[in-house]
């Protein structure tokens, strides 16, 4: 047995059956636990049931709400007195760091002062430079000294909070003077800007306010400068309604040039061109002044007193006339009424009236914003003439 053992193994004939040793069981696959979120494989799953960051936070506030070690002493207004750290206050402000080197105390203790705003509002901004945490409430009550604080001693993150909480709900008709003269002594450019539109926008209301009547007593110089704003407001709103009615006259110049143009060529309802057979299914027309301009035209037809200056509906016949021919392209074609003749009267006018209507045209032309497009608008080669 010993010697055919010894065969099989070093040399394998023909005939004869190698014999293998069995492989050991594969590693059973790892149980799933029920409970979302425990041994996942996706960081997103991980890192959306983090919670250091909260933890932190709270460490950062029990630290400062216990004063563990603290080794500065912070005295406030009627001899309050605030325990804090000098590492997290030198960290936090770069202004605290000055003063903690400077300040004198007993052994590693130092002592430094706040001054000039409440204990609570000194509390809540030492509190956030340690957790940036602050409660809506507190913010509320303390945000003109937290600003102040925020910006004397450039903590940048704090003054970013109180700006956005003003932008979004705390500043009101009443504290809008206030907060707009100390967002110029604090270099808050953007929250200026929106003080001055809410004041320049409810100025009746903000000027009977008990901050503009103390703005007015201490800053006369800056209630001058608002009232200025106001009075420029004012001019620019009225130049824009100005201009808005004027845009809205060339608009309705150009609309009437267009149906005067539709109905010489094409025809309208009951008036157009001699050989334009009229039916009793038109479509409707699309110009909105081409129903008066037919009133129009139907009494320049047949008034006894058409000469210029007779009539004062037909003077305004003829000024549509007149404008037509200096907006249209090709009088040799065109199937308005006297386009060719005021054209020709066009070489006689004085250069004063040529200017005038020079003027109106290009308005006309810049409102609507088209050049060419239809067979009346001028070429670019008269209207530079």
């Amino acid at each position: 047995m010993g010697k055919m053992e010894m065969i099989t193994n070093t040399s394998p004939r023909k005939g004869v059956n190698n014999v293998h040793p069995t492989p050991p069981p594969l590693p059973a696959k790892a149980p799933k636990y029920g409970r979302k979120g425990i041994f996942m494989s996706k960081r997103s799953a991980l890192t959306r049931y983090n919670s250091a960051s909260s933890t932190a936070r709270d460490l950062w506030d029990s630290l400062f709400d216990g004063g563990y070690r603290a080794d500065v002493t912070i005295k406030t207004d009627y001899g309050g007195i605030i325990y804090a750290h000098a590492n997290v206050l030198g960290m936090a402000s770069p202004v605290l760091r000055g003063m903690l080197k400077r300040a004198k105390g007993f052994g590693k203790k130092r002592s430094i002062s706040i001054h000039g705003v409440h204990q609570d509002a000194v509390r809540v901004f030492i509190r956030f430079l340690y957790s940036s945490r602050y409660e809506y409430e507190e913010m509320k009550e303390f945000m003109v000294p937290l600003l102040v604080l925020s910006h004397a001693y450039a903590v940048s993150s704090l003054k970013r909070v109180c700006e956005q909480q003003l932008e979004h709900g705390l500043l009101n008709l009443e504290n809008v003077v206030d907060i707009f003269q100390l967002s110029l002594l604090c270099n808050a450019p953007r929250l200026t800007l929106i003080c001055h539109r809410m004041i320049l926008s409810n100025f009746k209301a903000v000027s009977a306010t008990e901050g503009w009547k103390s703005m007015r007593n201490s800053h006369p110089g800056l209630e001058k400068e608002l009232l200025e704003s106001v009075i420029e407001e004012e001019n620019n709103q009225k130049e824009k309604i100005r201009k808005s009615k004027e845009r809205k006259i060339y608009l309705e110049l150009f609309e009437a040039m267009e149906a005067l143009v539709h109905i010489c060529r094409d025809g309208c309802r009951t008036i157009g061109p001699h050989d334009k057979d009229f039916n009793q299914n038109q479509t409707p027309c699309k110009y909105r002044t081409c129903k008066g301009l037919e009133l129009l035209v139907r009494h320049f037809a047949g008034c006894k007193l058409r000469v210029p200056g007779g009539c004062i509906h037909c003077k305004r016949m003829w000024q549509l006339l007149e404008l037509h021919s200096r907006l249209c392209a090709d009088s040799t074609s065109c199937r308005v009424p006297l386009c060719s003749n005021f054209k020709e009267k066009v070489k006689k006018q004085s250069k004063k009236d040529e200017i005038k209507w020079k003027i109106l045209v290009k308005k006309i032309l810049r409102t609507k914003r088209i050049g060419g497009s239809v067979s009346f608008i001028a070429s670019s080669n008269s209207m530079s003439s």
